[in-house]
């Protein structure tokens, strides 16, 4: 299995560079892939600052991606409650965040938009200090 980075799996979504894109479909099916929680967030970062995607594109995207037989994401349970709380309206930083604090008491922020965002079934409770 092969760890990858961000740039593969955004050239595999976008294709948006011939050479490379093709380069990064090929390789990744063909192998065995394995994408690490840190990547998956750098890759949605890109996808929405320098691609402008918004949320309705982003996790169908990561889900078909996440969901292709020769990729293992990193707890891949975190990832799917991530996604569909990013379609529900968090970023997806907070998401991953909030998501793996499950079983904490609470979640304590400054971020006032990740306490209105964060009433999200299953999610533990989030306060502002």
């Amino acid at each position: 299995m092969l760890a990858i980075d961000k740039t593969l799996i955004v050239r595999y979504l976008t294709g948006d560079h011939p050479a490379q894109s093709a380069r990064a479909r090929a390789l990744i099916d063909a192998e065995s892939v394995f994408v690490c929680l840190t990547v998956l967030l750098e890759t949605e970062w890109v996808l929405r600052s320098v691609y402008g995607y918004g949320a309705a594109q982003i996790a169908p995207a990561l889900r078909g991606f996440a969901g292709l037989p020769q990729v293992t994401m990193e707890d891949p349970a975190l990832v799917a409650q991530a996604l569909d709380w990013l379609e529900g309206g968090m970023d997806f930083a907070n998401a991953l965040h909030l998501a793996k604090a499950a079983g904490c008491a609470e979640f304590v922020t400054f971020d006032r938009s990740l306490v209105r965002s964060a009433n999200q079934p299953g999610a533990v409770p989030v306060r502002r200090l």
